[in-house]
């Protein structure tokens, strides 16, 4: 466990903001590429990478030292990154060249291109490393890609808009939230196929899947509601009021919290899910419009990147209270405090 907590500052600053979680101060802020929006720790835990949006460059950062060590050359406005769980690739989506480029983490130089759908906008890698699965939003596609040959295998048609994926922890599903459908695609891993289509709320966004694997919440964004997923049957079983424009979603490592952004106008907050009961039991004020939340790895702090007021708000989980605002850069809107897997954000 880093004890770190990095936010990509996409903000005229274009700096990574370092918040050291025990003392939750801001002990860095490291310049890299324009526009940066999105970090990937490796599973080591020795390197972060940054995608700069409106650079054509991935940055890379040495966690023990806090320092920028090197820029990758990509394509333009690389929007996501996701790096496998042995440690020895990171795929970045490529949004405007719809590309996906290939890093060897070992040496830091891009080894490949792979030409994917429309505006590819997220990446998730499958548990045991051998797919990765491409959300083109500007398609109705999802590009699989074999890691061991770094070649485009299949695509699969989905909803309109496919914006993001997430996989269930024994690798046998891909949940594709369809942004222009007001749906949620299942893939079959095995054979790459699309098995049903589950209708949520309208702009579905993103997607968290609890640790067992047993349901999915969907943050449908034009509403104040998020859906829940049943993953046994595929079918949804409720919708949850929350608070104006539900961006994002982080559960808690034991699956009894689901932590949701509400960035809209007059919300300003994250509403607070009871798993057990599918309930909204709590909603917590944090700073202007918050666009992403970071739970640390042992589950007692959630990190909220408040895009309208350059800060981090910090959430004691046992209490639900808003404990601390920390200064960082301009528009935060990305935290990463650990290895993300099986497409979460």
């Amino acid at each position: 466990m880093i004890g770190r907590a990095y936010v990509a500052n996409a903000g005229i600053t274009n700096n990574v903001s370092v918040i050291d979680t025990q003392t939750n101060t801001n002990i860095s802020n490291i310049p890299v590429g324009n526009s940066p929006r999105q970090i990937a720790i490796t599973p080591d835990e020795k390197l972060a990478y940054v995608a700069n949006f409106s650079s054509t460059t991935v940055s890379v950062i040495d966690i023990q030292t806090n320092t920028k060590i090197t820029d990758i050359v990509t394509g333009s406005t690389p929007k996501h990154i996701a790096i496998t769980p042995d440690g020895k690739r990171a795929y970045v989506a490529n949004l405007g060249p719809s590309t996906v480029s290939v890093i060897d983490i070992l040496t830091n130089t891009k080894i490949s291109d792979i030409t994917v759908g429309t505006s590819p906008f997220h990446i998730a890698i499958t548990p045991d490393g051998k797919r990765a699965y491409v959300a083109n939003v500007g398609s109705t596609t999802v590009s699989v890609i074999d890691i061991q040959t770094n070649t485009k295998i299949i695509d699969i048609t989905v909803g309109s808009n496919p914006a993001h994926i997430a996989i269930t922890p024994e690798g046998k599903r891909a949940y594709v939230i369809n942004n222009g459908s007001a749906n949620v695609s299942v893939i079959d891993i095995q054979n790459n196929t699309k098995i049903t289509d589950i209708t949520v709320g309208n702009t579905p966004i993103y997607a968290a899947i609890t640790p067992d694997g047993k349901r999915a919440y969907v943050a449908n964004f034009l509403t104040t509601f998020v859906s829940v997923i049943d993953i046994q049957t595929n079918t949804k079983i409720t919708d949850i009021t929350v608070g104006n424009n539900p961006l994002h979603i982080a559960i808690t490592s034991d699956g009894k919290r689901a932590y949701v952004v509400n960035r809209g106008a007059g919300s300003n907050s994250v509403s607070v899910i009871d798993i057990l009961t599918n309930t909204n039991i709590k909603t917590i004020g944090v700073g202007v419009t918050p666009f992403h939340v970071a739970i640390e790895p042992d589950g007692k702090r959630a990190y909220v990147a408040d895009d309208g007021s350059a800060s981090v708000t910090v959430i004691d989980i046992q209490t639900n209270t808003n404990i601390q605002t920390i200064a960082v850069g301009n528009n935060p809107q990305h935290i990463a405090t650990r290895f993300q897997k099986n497409g979460e954000l």
